[in-house]
């Protein structure tokens, strides 16, 4: 889901979008900016913000990078949408994932 969003990072605002969303994180998109790894930040969507963590940053061309944030506490539809489903799945989808590498590492 695209939606735009502001990166506020030391009194400086970068603008970017979404590519990909979840109730605790995001891939960001269009930054111009080479942003570093673990830097925090804060993210605006409208009127709400919260701090986020940059977990990953992936430079796709000469003038646009990606970065992966999380959020170790996400206020409740931070994006302005309902993503429990989307969770519950992600939830479930890693449980049988964690079950099934837990199960091939005892062959």
């Amino acid at each position: 889901m695209v939606l735009p969003v502001k990166i506020l990072i030391d009194q400086q605002t970068h603008l970017a979008h979404t590519v990909d969303i979840t109730g605790a994180g995001a891939r960001l998109g269009g930054l111009r900016a080479l942003l570093q790894l673990g830097t925090s930040i804060e993210l605006q969507r409208g009127s709400r913000k919260a701090k986020f963590q940059i977990k990953w940053v992936k430079q796709l061309a000469s003038n646009e990078v990606q970065i992966g944030v999380e959020c170790a506490d996400p206020p409740e539809k931070f994006w302005g949408v309902d993503l429990s489903e989307q969770d519950n799945a992600s939830r479930t989808e890693m449980a049988a994932l964690m079950t099934l590498l837990k199960g091939s590492s005892k062959q």
